[in-house]
């Protein structure tokens, strides 16, 4: 059987919980068909992982996905596989850029230069990879890219305990900060009627506005979210649509029943699983049913528990090494 060498960035983390790179390493490293070569592109290492020489002085073109090839330094990789800001060209080794964040691609992004970045990597033969078939459409249109440029891989969320005696609503919020406030009221009132404890996810920009606003509840960085998830009996997410919804995955595949506000990749990734709303005023009676309904709550804690199997990072490094030994035959 012939043994592919992938050089994996364990500094290229994917929006998620936690280091879904170090995750997806780890379900890699278990494959019989593969040879993982870690290495780190930002940061030095102390669990035996690679650290690229002269990052901090090639970094700023790293980040255009120009400078110096690191061919010698993953000397022997067939495929390199990249998912945070650094892309560093490398020779006559194919490339993989994972991409979960659409906002640098967006009419309101105050920068383009992820788009000239990932333009300049395609132009040498990089394959994209993106979480879903929407994103994937969305970046082909705005890079300009072929199909064949483009591919999609379900991104890893690692199993968290399932939570099967949380008794808070868990409200998580990613780039829907004005949209939260004007729900706040019903979050609050909600949480008020049924006895629970309110629990908001977000950024430290939230967290500045929810210590005026004058709401009962209680902020939780995001680096803390799985702890939320396991004093959730619902979770509610409010998402801008543009990134990869790895609260919500964990959340379901943890048991907890889920209502997410409307977006094409959220129609994609959670549709079946978490309750779907389209207008504000449905969260009011989704939340109602999946925090009284026993059959409700569990045929919603069935469904999630079998969609977050997706998302496992055995499950997606399979989908992984099918790609890397396509692109590595591509690319001869």
């Amino acid at each position: 059987m012939s043994v592919l060498r992938v050089a994996l960035d364990l500094d290229g983390s994917l929006e998620a919980l936690t280091n879904s790179m170090s995750e997806l390493a780890t379900a890699l490293a278990e494959r019989p068909d593969l040879e993982l070569l870690p290495f780190r592109s930002r940061s030095s290492s102390s669990d035996g992982a690679v650290p690229l020489r002269g990052r901090w002085l090639w970094a700023p073109l790293w980040r255009r996905g120009m400078g110096p090839s690191v061919q010698r330094q993953l000397a022997g990789a067939d495929v390199v596989h990249v998912a945070g800001l650094v892309t560093p060209p490398t020779g006559d080794v194919p490339l993989i850029i994972s991409v979960d964040d659409l906002r640098p691609f967006r009419e309101d992004a105050r920068s383009r230069f992820r788009g000239h970045q990932l333009q300049r990597c395609a132009a040498r033969g990089a394959r994209i990879v993106t979480s879903s078939r929407t994103a994937a459409h969305e970046v082909q249109e705005v890079l300009g890219l072929d199909r064949a440029q483009v591919s999609v891989v379900r991104p890893p969320v690692a199993a968290l305990t399932p939570t099967n005696d949380g008794g808070s609503l868990v409200v998580y919020v990613v780039g829907q900060i004005e949209r939260f406030f004007s729900l706040a009221p019903l979050f609050g009132d909600f949480a008020n009627d049924v006895g629970a404890d309110l629990l908001v996810i977000g950024s430290s920009a939230l967290a500045a506005r929810l210590r005026i606003s004058g709401l009962r509840a209680t902020f939780v960085h995001r680096s803390n979210a799985s702890e939320a998830i396991a004093q959730a009996r619902v979770v509610a997410l409010m998402s801008d649509g543009a990134r990869f919804p790895a609260f919500a995955i964990a959340a379901l595949g943890a048991g907890v029943p889920t209502v997410a506000r409307g977006s094409e990749i959220n129609r994609e990734l959670l549709g079946g699983a978490a309750a779907i709303v389209d207008e504000d005023e449905e969260f009011l009676p989704q939340l109602t049913a999946l925090w009284y309904d026993d059959s409700r709550r569990a045929i919603a804690r069935a469904a999630g528990r079998a969609r977050a199997q997706d998302f496992s990072p055995r499950t997606v490094a399979s989908v992984y090494a099918t790609l890397y030994a396509d692109v590595a035959k591509g690319f001869r």
